[in-house]
């Protein structure tokens, strides 16, 4: 019923309750160890949006743009590296956030935190401009001229999404270095 184990809590502006981590269960909390209420926070609700994003990106590129690869190039094998990476980092990051809280303190102030998200960023931006210039150059021509082509508009998508997530983690950095720096 009540604590919600030792140490530090986050507290959230939303939260009303005493900072107490894990799932309310009728009258008691169940999994104490477990911090749901991080997803409530600004960086917990863009760390969702990245894992989200990226892995949708993923299911585009790997299920319409496989076939195709050998056509767009090289830039499907670098939007493809990027996701599959950055996914990767921001599933295990939120994970951990999720789980600990001690490791969300620990990391979110660390320059890691930084370097990622601002390396993301750019590895998106990159990929999504490399590959709005292969789709266009590449794929454009067959998807007018073959009825029913839907790897143009899955691979427009994928790169439109790529440049949306890639924004997002360019904001999660400028947030991560306030964090860094002590100005939150």
């Amino acid at each position: 019923m009540g604590g919600g184990g030792a140490g530090p809590t986050i507290r959230m502006a939303s939260s009303g309750a005493h900072g107490a981590g894990g799932v309310a269960c009728c009258f008691c909390r169940c999994c104490t160890c477990i911090h749901v209420e991080f997803l409530k926070t600004l960086p917990g609700m863009v760390k969702v949006a990245e894992a989200v994003i990226s892995s949708l990106i993923q299911y585009l590129l790997i299920n319409y743009g496989l076939r195709y690869s050998a056509t767009i190039g090289s830039a499907y094998e670098s939007a493809l590296t990027t996701c599959s990476a950055c996914f990767l980092n921001s599933a295990v990051l939120l994970a951990c956030y999720i789980v600990s809280e001690k490791s969300y303190r620990l990391i979110r102030s660390s320059l890691f935190e930084l370097m990622f998200n601002a390396l993301a960023s750019f590895l998106y931006l990159s990929s999504a401009s490399y590959l709005a210039f292969a789709t266009k150059m590449f794929l454009w021509g067959q998807y007018l001229l073959t009825p029913g082509f839907d790897v143009y508009p899955a691979m427009s998508a994928a790169y439109m999404l790529c440049g949306l997530v890639g924004v997002i983690h360019g904001a999660d950095a400028y947030y991560s270095y306030q964090h860094y720096k002590g100005g939150r």
